[in-house]
């Protein structure tokens, strides 16, 4: 997979549950996950050096998440977009999806939408594609 292979994305229920307080953007991933690094929870998908586990490694519960998106991929389901924001330490955070944003990564992604809420839209120019 590379960053041209048509994946087909649904839009996350959270937004579609509150359209009028999240957008639609699209990320570079490399930059997002620089970002993502220093999120209390990336030690889950992230080594130390910022690169995402392998599989074998990740725990029982992330490599079951791992597989269904791999499985969705193979079998050209839809992947629902992820919903990101910003932590308390400037940082992004993946409110959901981020097995969906990291396995992308892991097949070599560049880019991806994803859903934030409007009023980090400012916060989230760094992060944009070029597209």
């Amino acid at each position: 997979m590379n960053a041209k292979t048509a994946i087909k994305f649904t839009d996350n229920k959270a937004a579609q549950a509150q359209p009028d307080q999240y957008i639609e953007i699209t990320i570079d991933i490399a930059r997002t996950l620089e970002s993502w690094k220093n999120s209390l929870y990336s030690f889950e998908w992230l080594e130390n050096d910022g690169s995402i586990k392998p599989l074998n490694t990740l725990s029982e519960n992330e490599q079951a998440k791992r597989r269904a998106v791999e499985e969705a991929l193979k079998t050209e389901q839809p992947l629902e977009k992820p919903l990101l924001g910003i932590g308390i330490l400037d940082n992004i955070e993946i409110g959901s999806g981020r097995a969906v944003l990291l396995t992308l990564a892991a097949k070599g992604r560049t880019t991806m939408p994803v859903h934030i809420p409007k009023s980090c839209e400012s916060d989230f120019k760094p992060f944009l594609a070029s597209l």
